[in-house]
């Protein structure tokens, strides 16, 4: 017996509770459905395909109510679906081998007894209180004044309904596993939108580092200029110098070395040229005197106060905005040097330019003032 009742709850339709009625379909799955219980869940899962006598006429889909696999149905519907014929020859036996070991007796004892006629059978169902119940109990008992139905048009009923309400679950699954479905794809859509932005943003910054390194490396270079220039020609100016001091060294031993000559018509023979020679060396005119604050480079001066309230300003735009124009925009400021607006979807980074605000002098070549010393 213990191997007919195994045998029995694996002939159990998952839909209807019930041994399968035939015919009975296979799934893709190689779960098994009664046909009729299959189109119930396959009406519930498609309720806007066309029907035909209650029964849908084109493809569609619903899932197994044992597995939840999805299943395809072609332009046949259920009846597109194979017949398991072996299940139903398993069920032919099954029923068959019980009829023949199960006693007519033995089952009507199974059938449920009343808690008040204990020898009375359950056979009517009171619609009143909503529960099965004895004729006796119809008749005198508690129900007498309710409203009663034939248990088997009720049992049907119920059955029905308890089908119907696990194919429309059965639905509503569906329907959710498909909005869990779109929210999953919305958050891999915002993880991926968002990596794309912030690699924009990256390479807008590196676009405006780009610029002020540039920059940098301008006005660094006008510096160095005129550095070098200023360095150079007062380099120049010492070693003229230096060589006019040493010339000067020289005359001045000379004339110690005549102040020294014993013949009187030798020494004025040798001082005349001396002499001038003497007022040749102390004289200056012919060098280049520096004028006062040559050395002095204040006028390259920079203040970037304005330009560093504009870059701890910057954010994304707030009003949507061409992404073109915005980049043609970038790339004309890049060309001219002049600042740079980067752009990220519908978000934008702006940076002003940089300029020193001293203004520079106009002539970087040396100002140079000659004077001419006294003989």
């Amino acid at each position: 017996m213990d191997t007919m009742d195994n045998l029995e709850k694996q002939l159990i339709c998952p839909i209807c509770l019930e041994m399968f009625t035939k015919p009975v379909v296979i799934l893709p799955c190689q779960h098994n459905l009664c046909r009729k219980c299959a189109n119930d869940v396959f009406q519930a899962s498609n309720p806007y395909l066309p029907t035909r006598g209650g029964s849908l006429t084109s493809g569609g889909r619903f899932r197994c109510p044992s597995c939840r696999h999805e299943v395809v149905l072609d332009r046949h519907g259920v009846y597109g679906l194979q017949r398991n014929l072996l299940v139903e020859n398993i069920i032919d036996m099954f029923k068959q081998e019980s009829s023949s070991t199960k006693p007519a007796p033995e089952r009507k004892e199974e059938m449920p007894m009343c808690d008040v006629h204990e020898e009375e059978k359950i056979n009517i169902y009171c619609v009143t209180h909503g529960v099965p119940t004895c004729s006796m109990c119809k008749v005198f008992g508690a129900h007498k004044d309710c409203e009663v139905a034939p248990i088997t048009s009720i049992y049907q009923s119920k059955k029905t309904e308890l089908s119907d309400g696990i194919a429309m679950v059965v639905g509503n699954n569906d329907r959710m596993q498909g909005i869990i479905s779109q929210l999953e794809e919305a958050c891999r859509a915002i993880e991926e939108n968002g990596r794309r932005q912030k690699t924009l943003v990256c390479e807008r910054f590196d676009q405006l580092y780009s610029i002020l390194e540039g920059k940098k490396r301008e006005m660094g270079q006008k510096v160095t200029v005129e550095q070098d220039e200023k360095v150079n020609y007062i380099r120049g100016l010492t070693r003229k110098y230096g060589d006019h001091l040493e010339e000067s060294c020289k005359m001045v031993e000379l004339g110690i070395q005549t102040m020294e000559e014993p013949e009187m018509a030798l020494f004025l023979q040798n001082t005349k040229p001396l002499l001038k020679k003497l007022a040749e060396a102390s004289s200056t005119a012919h060098l280049d005197k520096v004028e006062r604050g040559y050395e002095n480079m204040d006028h390259y001066t920079a203040d970037f106060k304005k330009e560093g309230l504009a870059l701890r300003g910057l954010d994304f735009l707030q009003d949507d905005e061409d992404e073109d124009e915005e980049d043609e925009d970038g790339e004309a400021v890049t060309e001219e040097g002049e600042g740079a607006q980067t752009v990220s979807g519908g978000s934008a980074v702006t940076a002003a330019s940089v300029q020193p605000s001293a203004p520079q002098q106009s002539n970087s070549s040396p100002s140079i003032a000659k004077s001419a010393a006294s003989s």
